[in-house]
């Protein structure tokens, strides 16, 4: 086997990550990180502009855009889904927007805000059609960060699929893994061609010639991890169903308990990523949290909110409501799919 980044198991993964989501383009990279970073690239993302995002997210989401020069605005997200709020998106814009020149200005900074990330928080996907109405509407672009919902869908199709481009991730906690890997989605030709261009260091092709036409980036998938992961995607399907099973278990288990567990919003079809319940208040969570970690039971809360990291303390906010009671009373359980439910 070639263990380069040249190989013919990249191609393979591509063609077939494109294919089970309905992609007419895939471009592997060497993690979600780098494929949502040249997502961003793509949409013209670049320093002093803003882009939308949700707080409650893995660090990930606002160091792409940082690397960019960018600066990200916080968006609440919804009590149903966990992800960005198509509402709280509308009265932000309604508010604080104004179009110029084809283009989205924030009244309150004078800067463009140039695109919207979303995520389809642990694999729940949010309502994602009407942000990307919104986003039409205030001429925004549309990235996803569909990284931990490979095998997710809202009506019909796959998550990652509604904006201009959608990311994945390949992580080592991913529903498949190479050891690591994301991928860039997109059904735009001309991007898909622009994102292998620069992940593979803007390199001109030439038999033995080295010249380069723009800053690039060492980001392409090695072929050893599309190989693993080619492999991998064989199994998505019975991955799939042992994570709904597991969450069939917990559900049943918590049903009567006074937790809230949160199940797949409306009109959609998740792969239950990651399990978690709901607490009433932080308090109740922290017990819980120290009573199963004391007897070796891994459990975790959610992610500090992105807003509250001193990165991002003086950034543009709406209320954040729904964020910071998650962000209070959500456990995430043991998900793996290798527990036996």
């Amino acid at each position: 086997m070639i263990v380069s980044s040249v190989g013919k198991f990249v191609d393979i993964f591509e063609e077939k990550i494109a294919e089970y989501t309905g992609s007419n383009f895939a471009v592997a990279t060497t993690n979600g990180t780098s494929a949502l970073h040249i997502s961003l690239l793509l949409s013209d993302v670049s320093l002093g502009d803003e882009v939308i995002t949700q707080p409650l997210t893995f660090i990930a989401t606002c160091n792409a855009i940082s690397y960019c020069g960018a600066n990200p605005i916080f968006i609440d997200v919804d009590k149903e889904t966990m992800g960005l709020s198509p509402d709280s998106l509308n009265y932000f814009l309604s508010e604080n927007a104004v179009i110029k020149n084809n283009q989205c200005f924030n009244k309150t900074t004078g800067k463009i805000i140039k695109a919207c990330v979303p995520m389809h928080t642990f694999g729940h996907s949010c309502r994602i059609s009407e942000i990307k109405e919104i986003c039409d509407k205030y001429k925004i672009i549309l990235i996803e960060d569909a990284a931990e919902s490979l095998g997710s869908f809202y009506n019909g199709k796959h998550t990652g699929t509604f904006g201009s481009l959608g990311v994945l991730s390949f992580n080592g906690n991913k529903i498949i893994t190479g050891g690591g890997g994301g991928c860039i989605i997109t059904d735009n030709e001309a991007l898909a061609k622009k994102a292998k261009h620069l992940t593979t260091t803007a390199k001109v092709p030439h038999k033995w010639e080295y010249t380069h036409d723009m800053i690039g980036y060492n980001y392409r998938m090695p072929n050893l991890n599309a190989a693993l992961l080619t492999s991998q995607l064989e199994n998505l399907k019975s991955f799939l169903s042992s994570k709904r099973n597991i969450a069939l278990a917990y559900k049943e288990f918590f049903k009567d308990k006074p937790y809230i567990f949160i199940e797949e919003p409306v009109n959609s079809q998740s792969n239950y990523w990651l399990n978690a319940i709901i607490f009433k208040d932080k308090e109740e969570r922290d017990s819980f949290l120290h009573e199963t970690n004391s007897k070796g039971v891994m459990t975790r809360p959610m992610w500090t909110l992105i807003n509250k990291l001193s990165m991002f303390k003086d950034t543009q906010c709406d209320n954040l409501d729904n964020a910071r009671w998650f962000a209070d009373r959500v456990v995430n359980l043991p998900s793996s799919p290798i527990i036996h439910s």
